[in-house]
C-alpha cells in the first residue's frame, strides 16, 4: 500500500469487522497489522486524510523510533512509577523485536548519542512507507477522512460495538482504542478517545502537556536565542528547594529554553509552578567544580592578561553568550582582566555555575510532544491491553497514562503496547 492509494472511501453503514482499530498513528498501525497477520477482518479509521502524521514529525522528521536500551526493567524505569505496566508489552514486543520488525523490511538504522535510533536515511517517510506495507500484507481496510464521533454497545443482545461516524454506524466485535493524547493538535490529536473511554466508563488521569518547551521570565535569552548548549546541567528547585537535575542538551529560543533536558523536566516545572516559586539554575560547566572552574578562569586571564574583559572569555563560552554573561556579571567590558577584583571573579563563577532562569509556563498542547496523563492504567490489563471494566475493548499508544522522557522511548511505548493489544484483540 503506498501512501498515495490510502483508502478515500468512507465505511458503508452496515460494515462489520472483527476488530476496527480507531486512530492512525504508530500504536493503531501497530495493533492493526498485527492484528491482521492473524487473519482477522480489520479496519482501521483516521480522521485526516493520511495516516501517521504525527510520525512524520518525530525526531525532527527523522524518526527517533526507539532507544537503544534492550533491558525492560531499566527501560520501563524511564517512565516513572507507572513504567511497571509497560513491563509485558516489552517482553512481547521490545526494542529487539521493534528493531527486527523495521530491518527485515529493509530498514536500515542506526544508534546516536543517547542511544537514540534513527532510520540511517533520517526519514520518518521510510518508517510509515514499511508500516503501510504492514498494513497491506494483511488486507486492511485503511478509512481515512473518516472521524468516529462515539463508541457505544450494541443493542441487539450481542457483545458488539457500534462504531459511529460522520457517515453511518459500523459493528465491530472487538475496538482498539489508538487515537494518542492532546499533543500537537493540528495533527488530529484533540483528546477524542478520552470522551469515548470517559462515557463507557473508565477514569482519565488529567492529561498535560509534557515534553514541552519553557516560556521564560528572563529577557536576555533572547539574545541567543539559537544557540544550543551541549554537555550542561540544568537544576529545579521548588521553594529553594532543589528537586531535579538533568545533563545533556539545552536550547535557547525567543520565548525561553527547549531541547532535551528542558524537555524531558517540564512535566515538573508545569507541576510545581503551581505548587510554589519555581527557579532554574544552569550549569554551563558542570565537569568542573568550583574551585576547578576558578583555577581554569585564573589560567585564562593570566594568557589575556593586558587585555580587556570582553575578549578574555572566548575559550570559554559560545560567542553569542559572552555579552549576556558581561552584563550580569555587572563587570565592565572595557575592563583589563588583570584589574578584576576576586568579589567580580566570584561573580563570574556563580554565573558559569548557577546561571538562573525562571519559568513562567509551558508553550501547551500546541509545542507538546507528547501527552502526560490519560487512561487509568488501573483499568487495563498489561498483559493484553484490553480493558478491565468493557469487555473487547482495547487502548494502546499515547491514549494511557504513560509518558517517558525523550529519546524514543515514547514511540517504543507504541509500538510495544499497539503490537500487544493487535495480537491479544484477535486471540
Amino acid at each position: 500500500m503506498e501512501l498515495s492509494q490510502q483508502n478515500k472511501k468512507s465505511p458503508r453503514k452496515g460494515n462489520y469487522f472483527e476488530v476496527i482499530v480507531i486512530g492512525g498513528g504508530p500504536a493503531g498501525m501497530m495493533a492493526a497489522g498485527r492484528a491482521a497477520q492473524q487473519g482477522a477482518r480489520i479496519a482501521l479509521f483516521e480522521k485526516n486524510e493520511s495516516l501517521g502524521r504525527k510520525l512524520l514529525l518525530t525526531g525532527k522528521g527523522r524518526c527517533n523510533l526507539t532507544n537503544y536500551e534492550y533491558d525492560k526493567v531499566k527501560f520501563a524505569e524511564k517512565f516513572g512509577k507507572e513504567g511497571r505496566f509497560l513491563y509485558s508489552a516489552l517482553e512481547h514486543f521490545g526494542v529487539s523485536e521493534t528493531l527486527n520488525f523495521f530491518q527485515s523490511r529493509g530498514l536500515v538504522w542506526q544508534v546516536e548519542r543517547g542511544d537514540r535510533v534513527f532510520p540511517k536515511e533520517g526519514d520518518a517517510q521510510n518508517i510509515l512507507k514499511i508500516l503501510m506495507g504492514y498494513l497491506a500484507e494483511g488486507r486492511v481496510k485503511v478509512y481515512c477522512n473518516t472521524e468516529v464521533i462515539g463508541i457505544d454497545r450494541a443493542k441487539d443482545g450481542t457483545e458488539n460495538f457500534i462504531v459511529s461516524t460522520a457517515t453511518g454506524a459500523i459493528s465491530a466485535k472487538k475496538i482498539i482504542v489508538c487515537t494518542g493524547g492532546k499533543s500537537y493538535p493540528q495533527t488530529g490529536s484533540t483528546g477524542d478517545g478520552y470522551h469515548w473511554a470517559q462515557a463507557l466508563g473508565h477514569t482519565i488521569i488529567e492529561p498535560k502537556p509534557a515534553l514541552n518547551p519553557v516560556e521564560t521570565a528572563d529577557r536576555w535569552v533572547k539574545e541567543v536565542q539559537g544557540l544550543t548548549l551541549k554537555n550542561v546541567s540544568l537544576q529545579l528547585y521548588l521553594d529553594g528547594r532543589k528537586r531535579e537535575e538533568r545533563f545533556g542538551e539545552l536550547l535557547f529560543t525567543h520565548f525561553g529554553i527547549s531541547g532535551p533536558i528542558v524537555m524531558d523536566m517540564s512535566k515538573n516545572i508545569n507541576d510545581y509552578l503551581e505548587k510554589g516559586k519555581v527557579k532554574l539554575l544552569l550549569d554551563l560547566k558542570p565537569a568542573l567544580d568550583f574551585q576547578k572552574l576558578e583555577e581554569r578562569v585564573m589560567r585564562d586571564f593570566r594568557e589575556f592578561k593586558g587585555r580587556m574583559f570582553k575578549n578574555s572569555l572566548v575559550k570559554l563560552l559560545p560567542a553569542s553568550l559572552i555579552p549576556v554573561i558581561i552584563k550580569l556579571s555587572a563587570i565592565e567590558g572595557e575592563k583589563k582582566v588583570d584589574h578584576i577584583t576576586k568579589s567580580e571573579r566570584k561573580r563570574l563563577l556563580h554565573l558559569f555555575k548557577e546561571l538562573e532562569l525562571t519559568p513562567i509556563r509551558l508553550l501547551g498542547f500546541p509545542w507538546a510532544v507528547i501527552t502526560a496523563g490519560g487512561i487509568s492504567l488501573k483499568e487495563i490489563d498489561p498483559n493484553t491491553m484490553v480493558s478491565k471494566k468493557i469487555k473487547n475493548l482495547y487502548f494502546a499508544g499515547e491514549i494511557l497514562n504513560l509518558d517517558g522522557p525523550s529519546g524514543g522511548y515514547n514511540l517504543q511505548e507504541c509500538w510495544s503496547t499497539g503490537y500487544l493489544a493487535g495480537e491479544s484483540a484477535v486471540k
